[in-house]
């Protein structure tokens, strides 16, 4: 299990495989994204995607879904997540698509006021199988510290 003080900066990782189907793609678009172009191959073939292409939205979810099946086997003492500083959606995914993750950490810095937590930035990129990016983040994740009682570096 990974606390605070086992974070390092730089440290990289790649993980993840996940198959784009159609059919996922079309019931997350008409749940939570029902614009004509994830819905409609004749609509998507007259935009600039060209063809049904996946939400932004279910591409950060297939992402998040990579995220935590990676972390099944890299255990953290995670405490969840503040946010993000950026998210881009960087190129469509299609269905057929394979995808996966890279990620860096940025930074992290202990919390003055909870002392029993730290927070540490990653860059995250999904890529598909042609090793292209699709989606670019920033994201922020809170995780517990081994020994709350040492003292804060500044």
């Amino acid at each position: 299990m990974d606390y605070f003080e086992d974070i390092e900066l730089g440290r990289r990782a790649s993980f993840g495989c996940y198959e784009v189907t159609r059919e996922e793609v079309m019931e997350f678009a008409s749940k939570y994204d029902p614009q004509p172009f994830h819905l409609d191959d004749d609509a998507a073939a007259k935009t600039h995607f060209g063809r049904l292409s996946a939400s932004g939205w279910h591409t950060c979810a297939m992402m998040m879904s990579m995220l935590v099946e990676n972390m099944k086997t890299h255990r953290q003492a995670g405490l969840g997540s503040p946010g993000m500083d950026s998210l881009r959606w960087v190129k469509p995914v299609y269905p057929g698509d394979t995808l996966r993750v890279e990620s860096e950490v940025i930074s992290k810095r202990r919390s003055a006021s909870r002392p029993e937590m730290g927070l540490f930035k990653s860059n995250v990129r999904v890529l598909n199988q042609n090793d292209e990016p699709v989606l670019e983040m920033v994201s922020n994740g809170l995780i517990q510290v081994r020994d709350p009682s040492a003292p804060i570096e500044g």
